[in-house]
């Protein structure tokens, strides 16, 4: 993953949006400084296609199913994305979750939520931005909740014509749901794609 050597203090909402339409994306670290990287590969979720679907397991069918979780989108972005940065090594900062909470203000970052008994059990956030929606992070206190909040965001990204489900790197969740590593080249084709339509996140 190549890195930007320059450390930046500040991140506006501009800059971000900015960096996602070429290919960059942000990350932090302990001192509240900002690193920007490219992946090559980058992860990707395939969604461009109609036939394109998400790899869901048999026990997760079951989860949802169940409505185990009650799934909101929305309603506790700034719960989400401090209850992402709690680990013991974390890229979201300070200035991270500054600037994600004046995006998701201003419409483009979102969050998708799992709430049980009126807690909130999983989330995860990213940024929307015409064609293409960057995933960031997500947590969990119980299990299966941030899945079923991926396979909400995935119907949401469908139902509305989405051309790019950009993962950054593969984790294991992921992997399990079916994501591929692509080019820089294939990435930055299907990101100037992307970038030509304008899509709503609508749920």
């Amino acid at each position: 993953m190549q890195n930007n050597p320059d450390k930046i203090y500040s991140l506006s909402a501009v800059e971000v949006l900015n960096g996602y339409a070429n290919g960059f994306f942000p990350m932090g670290d302990s001192k509240n400084t900002i690193d920007w990287y490219e992946a090559d590969p980058r992860a990707i979720v395939n969604i461009g296609e109609e036939s394109d679907e998400l790899k869901i397991s048999r026990s997760l069918k079951q989860v949802i199913k169940k409505s185990v979780f009650e799934i909101k989108v929305d309603t506790a972005f700034e719960e989400v994305i401090n209850s992402c940065s709690k680990r013991p090594e974390t890229w979201i900062n300070k200035v991270i979750i500054e600037v994600y909470t004046e995006l998701y203000k201003f419409g483009y970052a979102h969050s998708v939520e799992a709430w049980r008994s009126g807690k909130l059990a999983g989330g995860l956030y990213g940024v929307a931005l015409r064609g293409a929606f960057f995933g960031e992070s997500m947590f969990h206190s119980e299990p299966n909740a941030s899945k079923v909040c991926v396979v909400k965001l995935f119907d949401i990204l469908k139902k509305n014509r989405y051309r790019l489900f950009d993962i950054q790197m593969i984790t294991p969740v992921f992997s399990s749901f079916g994501a591929v590593h692509i080019s820089k080249k294939d990435y930055h084709e299907e990101l100037a794609e992307a970038m030509r339509v304008s899509r709503k996140f609508k749920y």
